[in-house]
């Protein structure tokens, strides 16, 4: 299994089939394990994670760890946390910001990787595309109802939205976020890491 995972995370990291569709350079992010504890599936890198090289390192992923109550060294640890987002490489910017996650990434790759983390107790899906993916069916059809219906999933799966200061309208207008999924959302990731 190990040697598995080891080989598909190499491929994902070489991948270049989006090279002459994106006009953006490929450079894939992804960081996970076979023991991964928990599941952070986002959209795609933003610009400044494209640049420095680090996923969710930015002011995005300051206040997710916030939120999830752990420190860096927990979050990049690929033996408890894996940070698979739904696009892999930086998808270009357009005119309301980044561009949606492009599709080769889970046409090509994201039933073989979620496959083999079998260990995975507890999965984040931020924002729509990633809670799109894995609610599938269950997926209510908009963020804000995926996200409401956070209790529905059994305290296995937390659908949030992502942590960008843009959506700080939606942290406002949605006050129960704060108040109740997120204190839940912490002890349901301090549980997934024993």
């Amino acid at each position: 299994m190990t040697e598995k995972i080891s080989t598909l995370l190499h491929e994902i990291r070489n991948c270049k089939l989006c090279e002459f569709a994106s006009g953006i350079v490929p450079r894939p992010f992804v960081v996970a394990s076979q023991n991964s504890k928990i599941l952070i599936a986002g959209q795609a890198p933003s610009k400044s994670v494209y640049n420095k090289g680090i996923p969710w390192n930015d002011s995005s992923g300051r206040r997710l760890r916030s939120w999830l109550g752990i420190d860096e060294a927990i979050f990049y640890d690929a033996n408890l946390v894996a940070l698979v987002p739904m696009g892999f490489c930086y998808p270009g910017y357009g005119k309301d910001g980044d561009l949606p996650p492009r599709r080769e990434c889970r046409d090509n790759w994201h039933d073989k990787i979620f496959e083999l983390l079998e260990n995975v107790k507890l999965k984040i899906l931020v924002g729509k595309y990633a809670q799109d993916y894995h609610l599938g069916a269950a997926s209510l059809g908009n963020l804000t109802k995926n996200v409401s219906a956070w209790r529905s999933f059994g305290g296995e799966i937390f659908p949030i939205p992502h942590p960008s200061s843009r959506n700080s309208k939606w942290f406002s207008d949605n006050s129960w976020f704060a108040e109740e999924l997120i204190p839940e959302l912490r002890t349901a990731v301090q549980s997934a890491l024993k």
